[in-house]
């Protein structure tokens, strides 16, 4: 049970609660009637690169330290490069979050400064997923929507677990799923 100080969160499934005690509060300032169907962050997967560069950096400086003293030096200087690393990737990962409710994609990153990325539903007209090897390999991929904005206007969820699935939420979001796949974005009746 959800204590009553947090009644507005009583409509949302278990594990969407439990993302946005993570995460916080809720990530968009949801509209009357309005109702989340996808809220997350970039996969920790897509941030491994960060960390082993990190890793890399702290043996580096590492060994530097150990030519230059030969006390236990060495030893805390890859300690705070990588309590420095871990801290960052986690900062960055936790202060990106990506929501999609039945009306709007967002994207909300920073946490002491805040940059927002919203468009409306009805503007998106394509969803894509892209793949390298190395995301496929970890399971993660970037979603890119296609808006009606202008082409410099980037909107992508980057780095996210499971794309497929996000797209599949778009698509259940904008109710591409019962339109069938004749392309004129309404169901045609049965033959008979």
């Amino acid at each position: 049970m959800l204590p009553t100080a947090f009644p507005h969160l009583r409509h949302i499934p278990l594990p969407l609660r439990q993302i946005r005690s993570y995460a916080g509060c809720v990530s968009v300032n949801l509209h009357p009637g309005e109702r989340v169907i996808f809220e997350g962050h970039p996969s920790w997967r897509a941030i491994l690169g960060f960390y082993l560069k990190g890793l890399l950096i702290a043996v580096i400086l590492g060994v530097i330290a150990k030519l230059l003293a030969s006390d236990g030096t060495a030893f805390l200087v890859i300690l705070v490069v990588l309590a420095l690393t871990v801290l960052i990737g986690f900062v960055k990962r936790v202060a990106t979050t990506y929501t999609i409710t039945d009306r709007r994609l967002n994207i909300k990153r920073g946490i002491i400064s805040k940059e927002v990325q919203e468009t409306r539903l009805e503007r998106v007209q394509n969803v894509n997923y892209r793949q390298s090897v190395y995301q496929r390999l970890m399971q993660i991929g970037d979603v890119d929507f296609d808006t009606a904005a202008s082409d410099d206007y980037n909107f992508v969820f980057a780095g996210v677990a499971d794309p497929g699935e996000v797209v599949h939420k778009v698509d259940q979001a904008t109710g591409v799923e019962a339109a069938g796949t004749h392309g004129l974005g309404e169901a045609q009746p049965p033959a008979g």
